[in-house]
């Protein structure tokens, strides 16, 4: 009998699993398209978009700061930074207190031109918010928490 009970729950799993994987993809899909429109609006691709979310987010960082947290390989990130700074989003600056390293800091100026293109986003995320109770929420929380990390392991995994 326990078996019995036992099979409709994980068809129930199994069938929901599926459906977050589905909706994870279209979610990853227009997640992707929208930064990219974002970025194209400021002759950006949506790496570079992402890479001045990273700094806006944790300051000024190194380079191999900025690999661990992107997943890239240093010298793909060398390259990024190369195409950022040539842009003026960025600027390499000496470390404050060792003088061999290099941080890499966010022109703010310019950095404020993107701001506009996430003030609606931003606006339709708190609207959307109002249909889920705070725990519901916390859920969300901790979900996207567990895999950004495993998304982030994954692509360390890719380009290592």
């Amino acid at each position: 009998m326990a078996q019995a009970e036992e099979k409709p729950d994980e068809t129930a799993r199994s069938e929901t699993l599926q459906q977050l994987m589905d909706v994870g993809r279209v979610h990853s899909g227009v997640t992707v398209m929208f930064h990219s429109a974002v970025a194209a609006k400021q002759g950006l691709n949506a790496t570079e978009e992402k890479t001045l979310d990273l700094l806006q987010r944790h300051g000024p960082l190194t380079a191999k700061d900025l690999a661990e947290l992107t997943g890239l390989a240093p010298a793909s990130v060398t390259g990024l930074l190369d195409r950022l700074e040539a842009k003026d989003f960025v600027r390499r600056v000496k470390h404050p207190t060792d003088k061999r390293r290099v941080l890499v800091e966010l022109n703010e100026e310019k950095l404020a031109e993107l701001a506009g293109f996430f003030e609606d986003w931003a606006r339709d995320i708190v609207e959307a918010c109002e249909e889920f109770s705070t725990d519901e929420l916390r859920t969300v929380i901790r979900f996207l928490s567990v895999m950004s990390e495993r998304q982030r392991a994954a692509a360390a995994r890719l380009t290592g």
